[in-house]
């Protein structure tokens, strides 16, 4: 089995690549993905920074998928919280995605809904999903599962976030994941988000960001390797 494994940000991955057998390197479209094994899984890895942003993103999936051969996506990172009752450092293990900023209401769509698709929804695969769960509960930290919504802005302003969270009731909020979710759709590969919190709907996301964000991406690193070892 081959597992792909995405992060938007260098930080996101720089744990996972410490402790990957990198056997092969190979730039794709700027962007490096790195061949190899982790944690003496018998599963081929390939590791790669995205970039931040949902066509980075999806552009990042697609070649895994047709240059690489990928049979599951892991996408992992930091979000911040929608749901109120989320703290920072929790975990977010994604059962679908939306994209929060796909707005074609002047069509007579509602929003976030993809014109001309059969669904602008993407669920996540169970198996996967509860892969995740056991990891994070063995692991110790609060884990929640919910809808994770996407859109090209970090969203600070309250105002906002209160606007999607009516709009999706999604449990927190990034940039990449949906458009992930939205290619491994479309290619029938199963995939999971990942997201521990690094800021919260009680404060601005200018207050918590910076100081929470390397941790929580070393969190989430944490849980993908072990996550490889159970698959």
């Amino acid at each position: 089995m081959t597992i792909g494994i995405i992060g938007a940000m260098e930080e996101e991955i720089t744990n996972i690549l410490n402790d990957m057998n990198v056997v092969a390197a190979k730039n794709v479209l700027g962007l490096d993905f790195h061949l190899g094994t982790l944690n003496n899984s018998s599963h081929n890895i390939v590791l790669v920074r995205s970039g931040i942003g949902k066509v980075n993103a999806a552009l990042c999936t697609q070649v895994l998928i047709d240059l690489f051969a990928v049979d599951a996506v892991i996408n992992v990172g930091v979000a911040g919280a929608i749901d109120k009752n989320i703290k920072i450092g929790d975990i977010v293990i994604s059962t679908d995605a939306v994209q929060h900023d796909f707005d074609t209401s002047a069509l007579g769509d509602e929003p976030g809904v993809i014109s001309r698709m059969d669904t602008s929804v993407f669920p996540a695969d169970a198996h996967l999903i509860e892969v995740a769960k056991k990891v994070v509960s063995d692991i110790g930290f609060p884990v929640y599962e919910g809808r994770i919504a996407s859109g090209d802005q970090f969203v600070s302003d309250p105002a906002v976030k209160e606007r999607i969270a009516k709009l999706f009731d999604p449990v927190c909020c990034e940039m990449e994941g949906a458009a992930i979710a939205h290619a491994c759709y479309l290619n029938k590969i199963p995939f999971v988000i990942i997201r521990a919190i690094s800021d919260n709907a009680a404060e601005g996301s200018d207050v918590n960001y910076e100081r929470f964000f390397r941790e929580a991406a070393v969190t989430a690193g944490r849980i993908i390797k072990n996550m490889i070892a159970e698959i």
